[in-house]
């Protein structure tokens, strides 16, 4: 089975999708403006899935801070949830982020997020801490997660085999 999405580089043409993906998603998205900032930075990896169609799928936003890729966000849009686009984007995220320096990675994601949980304990990202009443909508504790070491290699194989 082959992809019918590429990931590339998010442009300022992709802001609107990619802040209506994240509204969809979240319930605490960011403001548009944050991802516009995002493509200003240099510390910043902004990916985007794109259907053929042309159709946002998902996007994600690392920032690679020194030798550590921290995983800002990552949201895939709801029809295309389950289908392994958000498994890509965070291989390639990953990638990249290793690319500019990243020899390791952390996140922080909502205790209730099982989906996302199952996703970072398969790349192998492993509890190191609680940050207590972390989101302010509902003041749930966020589970700190770390990846020790990216290797580009595996992630580069999984995304080929389509098993992430």
């Amino acid at each position: 089975m082959t992809r019918d999405y590429i990931v590339r580089p998010m442009r300022q043409e992709d802001l609107t999708a990619v802040s209506d993906i994240d509204a969809l998603c979240f319930e605490e998205p960011w403001p548009p403006r944050s991802f516009a900032y995002e493509l200003t930075t240099t510390y910043s990896v902004c990916l985007v899935a794109e259907g053929g169609d042309k159709q946002i799928l998902g996007a994600i936003v690392v920032w690679v801070i020194v030798d550590e890729a921290h995983i800002a966000t990552i949201a895939v849009h709801p029809d295309h949830q389950n289908q392994g686009v958000g498994a890509v984007l965070l291989a390639e995220g990953l990638i990249r982020a290793a690319e500019r320096g990243a020899v390791m990675s952390m996140l922080e994601v909502r205790v209730s997020n099982q989906p996302a949980l199952a996703l970072y304990y398969r790349f192998g990202y492993h509890l190191v801490g609680v940050r207590e009443k972390y989101y302010q909508n509902n003041n749930e504790d966020a589970l700190l997660l770390n990846l020790d070491q990216i290797d580009s290699d595996r992630l580069r194989n999984l995304i080929a085999l389509k098993s992430v």
